[in-house]
């Protein structure tokens, strides 16, 4: 089966300005799906957008199947940058007869694309497509750390292992779902009065990462380790304030700001492991200014920027690019802690030990940090971020 018969054509004329495309922006350049279907191997793309045309299962949100023609009209608009954009549109994957036909689709054609090593830029639809986006992974014989931002905990604490699959609850089935390779999961901009208290223990107890929206206001730099250490990132519209993105039903007057999103989209696609991102719940009928799909569309530019401008500078060699510190704990000096930063990026690693030889050439979990985490070592303190590395590889 070829990957075209998973999708419907779109056509970049119907969205064009009535002066068509200029010769550098994104819709002059992008190969589209349009009468032919783009060749994914001998010009093989560094990018492949798709939309997902399903719905029902965006709790509250219904009109969100019509995201992914919103946002292109914005996209192809927009110029690429200082690169050269190798990025295909593959079309429109349609709802299939029953919601479990769609995460199929969805799931084998991610699948497929990040074994080609092509990213997959994923326009939904509901946000329980993660889901599908997570599956992707089932195969790759990797464990699979997974970002989310998110105002909320898509979670249902009281029907944990009989939850239905939806955009409230995909959470339960990420967590739950077997074979288990999830190493770890990361919730970003999450808002404390829309989560639960038992939901924020169970984050803890299994070591997961939750960072506040309080947090990171201001200081959007904060989650950049947290989305360097993804493999997968999925972006609910709903993170952000009503006033920025009103094209959501879930939208409140707090959030993150347009720029903030952008921001962490470009940190997502600096990281040289990210491997797929997801882009949900941007509903088109509430939407009435439009700025919605237009600030989607920026935040896919920014990922796109991003990812030409990725360091590869993981994993860490040479040696000689990079500078290793060691401090110790005030309460055992005999066990070091070992931090490794890059000199062509400044980007900071925590080296967190296997409690047994792994391998012969993987005795240690490499975390990205920040150099705050370095401080707070050599003051004598255990980084948050290593005791809970440190407890999943127990």
């Amino acid at each position: 089966m070829s990957l075209s018969d998973f999708f419907a054509p779109v056509s970049p004329d119907n969205l064009a300005p009535e002066n068509g495309y200029l010769n550098s922006q994104i819709g002059k350049i992008i190969r589209a799906y349009d009468r032919e279907f783009p060749d994914l191997t001998e010009d093989k793309p560094d990018l492949a957008l798709f939309g997902v045309l399903d719905d029902r299962m965006a709790i509250g949100n219904d009109g969100c199947a019509q995201a992914p023609d919103a946002v292109r009209e914005h996209l192809y608009q927009l110029y690429q940058g200082d690169y050269k954009l190798r990025m295909a549109d593959l079309g429109n994957i349609l709802a299939g007869e029953t919601v479990t036909d769609t995460y199929a689709a969805v799931k084998t054609v991610c699948a497929e694309l990040i074994k080609s090593n092509i990213i997959p830029v994923i326009i939904g639809g509901g946000q329980d497509i993660t889901y599908a986006q997570y599956l992707a992974y089932e195969k790759l014989e990797q464990k699979v750390e997974v970002a989310l931002v998110d105002s909320r905990f898509d979670l249902d604490q009281e029907n944990t292992e009989n939850a239905p699959l939806n955009s409230l609850t995909y959470l339960n089935h990420i967590i739950l779902h077997q074979p288990d390779y999830l190493f770890n999961l990361s919730n970003l901009a999450y808002q404390t009065y829309f989560v639960s208290q038992e939901s924020i223990a169970m984050y803890d107890k299994l070591y997961f990462n939750a960072m506040r929206l309080g947090l990171i206001a201001g200081k959007a730099d904060q989650v950049e380790p947290i989305v360097r250490a993804a493999d997968m990132l999925s972006f609910d519209i709903g993170a952000v304030r009503f006033s920025d993105a009103p094209g959501n039903a879930r939208a409140t007057v707090n959030g993150l700001f347009g720029d903030e999103a952008c921001q962490i989209c470009r940190y997502a696609g600096m990281s040289d492991k990210l491997t797929s991102i997801g882009f949900y719940e941007c509903n088109p009928r509430l939407d009435r200014s439009r700025q919605t799909g237009m600030l989607v569309s920026q935040m896919i530019w920014y990922f796109i920027d991003g990812f030409y401008h990725r360091k590869h500078d993981v994993p860490l060699v040479p040696k000689s690019a990079y500078i290793t510190y060691r401090t110790t704990l005030d309460d055992d000096a005999s066990y070091e802690l070992v931090f490794v930063k890059s000199k062509k990026s400044d980007r900071w690693w925590m080296q967190v030990p296997y409690s047994g030889v792994k391998s012969v050439n993987e005795r240690y979990h490499l975390v990205p940090c920040r150099y705050e985490d370095y401080q707070l070592a050599v003051g004598g303190e255990m980084p948050d971020l290593w005791w809970k590395t440190h407890q999943k590889l127990i």
